[in-house]
C-alpha cells in the first residue's frame, strides 16, 4: 500500500511515536476480543461500516491491512484512545460478502507494529504504524527456556485434555517441538484465553518472559476449566439419574399400558406430584415407593384403590405452605374488644401470648388452655386469636372421643381407613402453621379402644411434635410451627400429664351487667341481621334486656340470653311478614306475652330484720346467688340437724359455728348449756339444689348467735367467709360473682374476709359503688356489723 498523507479534515489523531522514519499507512480494523498474531491465520466476521470500507480499501490498494484490539469490545465507534497500540499488519487471503453488509474476512498475521499516527475521517480508519521486532535479540538462557518449554507442555496436555476434539496432531507438534518461538506461537494460537491475555502476550518482546505469562495463564484456565468441569459433572450425575429414572418409568408405562394393567394417567400424575412436593427426601422416598407399587397394580385392584386413597391424602396436605403475617398489637387488641365484652384478665394474658410470638414467632411450647362455663366465648376467643394472628382456623371437637385411632388415624390398610383429626385438621386449614383449637378436651374419654388422652400428649408437646406420626400416612409431619389452644369446662377432669403441658386460663361466668352489654352490643345485632331485621324494626327496651336477663335465663354464658333474644326476632319477623305492624318496641311488661312466664324468680332474701335469718352470698357455677341461711331453736336435747341438700364440707362448718358459739355464749347473754337443752335446726332454702363449700362458715356462726341471744339480723347486710375454732375468718373464691348478686339483691353492705380486699379490684365499678365493703378478719368484727343490738 502507498503511504497517504493525513488531510486536513482529519477528525482525531493520536501520535505514539515522533520517529516516523520506515513507517507505513495502512487501513485499519478494531478488532472485538480477537487478537492477531504474525504468522497466525484467523478469519473474523466484520459487519461496521468503517471495518467494511477499510478492508474493500485495502484490497484496492495492496491487499495489507492493520489490525489492532479494541480495549473494550462493546465499544461500537472507538476512539484512539479506545484502542491498543500494538497490532499486527496482515495480509488479506480471502473475502467473502454475505448479506445485510456482512464480511468474512481470512487474514494472515506479517509482523507486528506499532501506531505512530491513528487517523480518523468519519468514514475510514488508517493508522501510520513502524515496524517492531517481534521477539528480542537478547541471549537465551538453554537451561531456563528447556524448564519453562516443558511447564508449558505439561500445561497444555493438561489443556487439551478438556478438548476432546483437539486435533492429535496439533497435540503431538506442541509436545515434540524444540523451539521456544515455535511452542509459543503453537499453544497461543491454538488456545482460548482472554483477549486481554492475547493482548499482554503479543506485546511481549522477550521469548522467556512470553512462556513464562503463557503457562501462568494456562495455569489459570485449567484450574477454571477443572473446577467447571466438576460442576458439570455433578450435574450430570444428578440430571442423568432423573432422566433415568423419567426413561425407565416411561418404558415401564409403555408396557404396561399394551398389556392393559394400569391406568396410564393416575400412577405418573401421582410420581410428578410428589416429585414437586417440598417435602423431605426421604418422606418422597417413601411415597414414591407408593407410587411405584400403583405402576404395577391392575387400576380395578383392592390394594390400587387403598394406594390411591392414600396418596390422595399426603398429597392434600400442605407440605411448605405458610401463612405470613404482620403481627399488630394494636389489630390484635381491636379485634378482642370487638368481638368480646368484659374478660379484662383474660384479654390481657392473650395479648401477652400474642406479644411473645411477635418478638419470636419460632417459640414452641406456649399451650393455652382456656377453662371456664359453658357459653362464656371460649371456642370464640380462638377464632379471634386466630384472626389477630393472621393464621388459618381449624377446629376440633374432641367431646365424646373414647378411640385412639379419632387422634393418630387408622393403619390404611384397614377397611375405610383414614387419618386422625389432627391431620385431618391441618389439611383443612391448607396451612403448616394454623391455630388448631381442640375444643372440650376434658370430655375425652378412655375404654378398651385405648386412651385418645395419652395420643395427645405428643400433639402438645413443643419437643416432640415436629415429627408427629399419624398411623395413616405413616410419615412424620411436623406440628411444631402450628399454634394449639384447647378449651374445658372442667380442668379436674383432663388427666394430669395432659394438664401439664397446658397454661390454664380461667374464664370467669358473666355478671348480670356483663350479660347486659352483650346483648346490646353483640347479641341483638347479630340476631336482628340473622333475622333480616334492621334496627328501626325491632327495639328492644334497656330494663327489658336486664328483666330476661333475671327471669328468663339462669346460666354462666350467654347462650340461653341469645335464644331468648332470637325467639323475638322471629316473633317480630312475623308480626311484620303479615303487616301487622311496622316496628316493635319491647318494654318489660311484654315479655310475659312474648317469652312465658317468669322462668326464673328473684334470689330468695331476708328483707327485714329478722332473728335468725342471715343472707349469706354463694358461687355457683351459671354465677353468684344469694342463699339465706336460718336457723331455729328448740327445746330439746341437744340435737344438731342440717338440711337443704349440704354437702360434707357446709356439715362441717356448722359444727365448727356450733363449737365457736359456744365460746362466744357468755359474750351474747347465750344460755352456756344450749347444747345440752336445746335442739338447733340449721337449713339453707332450695332444698333441692345441692350445697357445699367452706364460704358460709361466718353466716352460720352469725345465724346461730341471732338465733340463741334474740338479737335480730340486719336485711340488708350479706356476708361470705370461712371461719376457724378459733373465729379468724378465712379468704374465700367467687367474690366477683357472689357481689353481683348482693347488688342485684339491693344489699348495701357485703363483709368480707380482710385477705379477699385485693379482689374488689375485679369487681365490677357499678357494684363498688352501690355496696359498702367491709373487710373482717375476726367473727367480732362481723357481729358488730349485722346484730342489732
Amino acid at each position: 500500500m502507498k503511504n497517504q498523507k493525513c488531510g486536513d479534515n482529519m477528525e482525531q489523531t493520536i501520535k505514539s511515536d515522533k520517529n516516523t522514519e520506515n513507517s507505513s499507512v495502512f487501513y485499519t480494523v478494531a478488532m472485538r476480543g480477537l487478537v492477531a498474531f504474525p504468522k497466525m491465520v484467523m478469519h473474523f466476521d466484520v459487519s461496521r461500516d468503517k471495518s467494511v470500507k477499510a478492508i474493500e480499501n485495502a484490497l484496492k490498494e495492496g491487499d495489507k491491512l492493520f489490525l489492532v484490539t479494541q480495549k473494550e469490545a462493546y465499544v461500537d465507534d472507538p476512539k484512539p484512545s479506545d484502542l491498543y497500540k500494538i497490532g499486527v499488519v496482515a495480509d488479506i487471503k480471502q473475502v467473502l460478502k454475505l448479506p445485510d453488509n456482512i464480511m468474512k474476512v481470512l487474514v494472515e498475521g506479517v509482523y507486528k507494529a506499532r501506531i505512530v499516527e491513528l487517523m480518523d475521517d468519519g468514514e475510514v480508519l488508517r493508522a501510520q504504524v513502524r515496524k517492531i521486532p517481534t521477539y528480542s535479540n537478547a541471549k537465551i538462557d538453554d537451561v531456563g527456556a528447556e524448564a519453562l518449554m516443558r511447564s508449558v507442555k505439561d500445561i497444555f496436555e493438561r489443556y487439551a485434555s478438556y478438548y476432546p476434539r483437539m486435533p492429535k496432531e496439533l497435540l503431538t507438534s506442541v509436545m515434540t517441538t524444540d523451539s521456544p518461538v515455535k511452542l509459543f506461537e503453537t499453544v497461543t494460537f491454538n488456545c482460548s484465553l482472554n483477549y486481554r491475555d492475547k493482548q499482554a502476550l503479543l506485546e511481549g518482546s522477550n521469548i522467556e518472559n512470553n512462556l513464562s505469562s503463557l503457562y501462568a495463564r494456562l495455569s489459570l484456565e485449567v484450574e477454571i476449566l477443572e473446577l467447571e468441569n466438576l460442576i458439570n459433572e455433578q450435574t450430570k450425575n444428578s440430571i442423568d439419574k432423573e432422566q433415568k429414572e423419567y426413561y425407565l418409568r416411561e418404558q415401564m408405562r409403555t408396557i404396561q399400558e399394551q398389556l392393559g394393567e394400569v391406568d396410564s394417567d393416575d400412577a405418573y400424575a401421582y410420581i410428578n406430584d410428589i416429585m414437586a412436593m417440598k417435602a423431605d427426601e426421604k418422606i418422597k422416598e417413601k411415597l414414591l415407593k407408593e407410587a411405584d407399587k400403583l405402576t404395577k397394580l391392575p387400576p380395578s385392584s383392592q390394594e390400587a384403590f387403598v394406594i390411591k386413597n392414600y396418596l390422595d391424602t399426603v398429597l392434600d396436605l400442605p407440605w411448605g405452605k405458610y401463612t405470613k403475617a404482620k403481627l399488630s398489637m394494636e389489630k390484635a387488641e381491636a379485634v378482642l374488644e370487638k368481638d368480646h365484652y368484659g374478660l379484662k384478665k383474660v384479654k390481657e394474658r392473650i395479648l401477652e401470648f400474642l406479644a411473645v410470638h411477635m418478638l419470636n414467632p419460632e417459640i414452641k411450647g406456649q399451650i393455652i388452655c382456656l377453662a371456664g362455663p359453658p357459653g362464656i366465648g371460649k371456642t370464640s376467643i380462638a377464632k379471634s386469636v386466630a384472626r389477630a394472628m393472621g393464621r388459618k382456623y381449624a377446629r376440633v371437637s374432641l367431646g365424646g372421643v373414647r378411640d385412639e385411632a379419632d387422634i393418630r388415624g387408622h393403619r390404611k390398610t384397614y377397611v375405610g381407613a383414614m387419618p386422625g383429626r389432627i391431620i385431618t385438621a391441618v389439611s383443612q386449614a391448607g396451612s403448616m402453621n394454623p391455630l388448631i383449637l381442640f375444643d372440650e378436651i376434658d370430655k375425652l374419654c378412655s375404654d378398651i379402644k385405648g386412651d385418645p388422652s395419652s395420643a395427645m400428649l405428643e400433639v402438645l408437646d413443643g419437643e416432640q411434635n415436629n415429627a408427629f406420626r399419624d398411623h395413616f400416612i405413616e410419615v412424620p409431619f411436623d406440628l411444631s410451627k402450628a399454634v394449639f389452644i384447647t378449651t374445658a369446662n372442667n380442668t379436674a377432669a383432663i388427666p394430669a400429664p395432659l394438664l401439664d403441658r397446658m397454661e390454664v386460663i380461667e374464664l370467669p361466668s358473666y355478671t348480670a351487667e356483663e350479660k347486659f352489654h352483650i346483648a346490646k352490643e353483640h347479641l341483638i345485632p347479630k340476631q336482628l341481621k340473622e333475622h333480616g331485621l334492621k334496627a328501626s324494626q325491632l327495639k328492644i327496651d334497656d330494663k327489658a334486656i336486664h328483666d330476661i336477663i333475671q327471669f328468663y335465663t339462669k346460666e354462666a354464658g350467654v347462650r340461653t340470653l341469645e335464644r331468648n333474644i332470637a325467639s323475638l326476632c322471629r316473633k317480630t319477623a312475623r308480626k311484620i311478614a303479615s303487616d301487622e305492624v311496622k316496628k316493635v318496641t319491647v318494654k318489660p311488661k311484654d315479655l310475659k306475652e312474648l317469652l312465658g312466664v317468669h322462668k326464673y324468680l328473684e334470689d330468695i332474701s331476708s328483707k327485714t330484720d329478722q332473728v335468725g335469718v342471715v343472707n349469706g352470698l354463694a358461687w355457683t357455677s351459671v354465677g353468684g346467688v344469694l342463699m339465706p341461711l336460718e336457723v331455729l331453736i328448740m327445746k330439746g336435747t341437744g340435737k344438731t340437724e342440717v338440711t337443704g341438700s349440704l354437702g360434707d364440707v357446709m356439715k362441717e362448718s356448722s359444727k365448727i359455728a356450733v363449737s365457736l358459739v359456744r365460746s362466744l355464749a357468755e359474750e351474747y347473754s347465750i344460755d352456756p348449756e344450749f347444747y345440752k337443752n336445746s335442739d338447733i335446726h340449721i337449713h339453707a332454702p332450695e332444698g333441692a339444689v345441692p350445697k357445699d363449700g367452706p364460704s358460709a362458715g361466718v353466716t352460720m356462726t352469725t345465724a346461730l348467735i341471732s338465733a340463741l341471744s334474740g338479737l335480730k339480723v340486719r336485711a340488708d347486710v350479706a356476708m361470705t367467709g370461712e371461719i376457724t375454732l378459733h373465729g379468724k375468718v378465712l379468704p374465700i373464691g367467687g367474690l366477683r360473682e357472689k357481689t353481683m348478686a348482693a347488688y342485684k339483691a339491693g344489699i348495701k353492705t357485703v363483709i368480707i374476709p380482710a385477705a379477699n380486699v385485693p379482689d374488689l379490684e375485679e369487681v365490677d365499678d357499678v357494684v363498688k359503688e352501690a355496696i359498702e365493703f367491709v373487710p373482717a378478719d375476726n367473727i367480732k368484727t362481723v357481729l358488730e356489723r349485722a346484730l342489732i343490738r
